[in-house]
């Protein structure tokens, strides 16, 4: 199992940031027929993503096309248990995906609407963000 992350990355530590307002940018499908919404705003880390890949993968048996829309290039931080206050910014655990509402996460294609709707609803169950089920236009 190869977790995303970037090949390489300007600075190691990135500031959490502000996450306002609605995806304008990944927002409709591009790539398969049927695609899984964002409802929510949040991050989603590169074992989620993963998690959600491999159940669709799993479902639909290796059958039809998958598309990861999203990718984990945000440095998250932590420090180690039982450390004490201060001593600057904690190593990086791992990278995260900052998903808006209205971010198109997965696609996917050459499979059934009803397949598709049940790998996406097993996907979902991974992810920490609502989602929704749509179908290409």
């Amino acid at each position: 199992m190869a977790l995303l992350t970037p090949k390489r990355v300007k600075y190691r530590k990135m500031f959490k940031g502000k996450r306002g307002g609605i995806a304008t940018r990944g927002n409709s499908i591009s790539f398969g027929n049927f695609g899984l919404k964002s409802k929510d705003r949040g991050f989603i880390s590169a074992r989620q993503i993963e998690a959600a890949r491999r159940a669709m993968a799993h479902y639909t048996q290796r059958g039809g096309r998958i598309w990861i829309r999203i990718f984990p290039d945000k440095p998250i931080t932590k420090h180690p248990a039982e450390s004490r206050m201060g001593s600057g910014k904690g190593d990086v655990e791992g990278y995260v995906a900052v998903v808006k509402p209205g971010s198109i996460l997965f696609e996917m294609g050459a499979v059934t609407q009803e397949v598709a709707k049940e790998a996406m609803r097993l996907a979902a169950h991974k992810l920490p963000v609502k989602t929704k089920f749509i179908v290409k236009a």
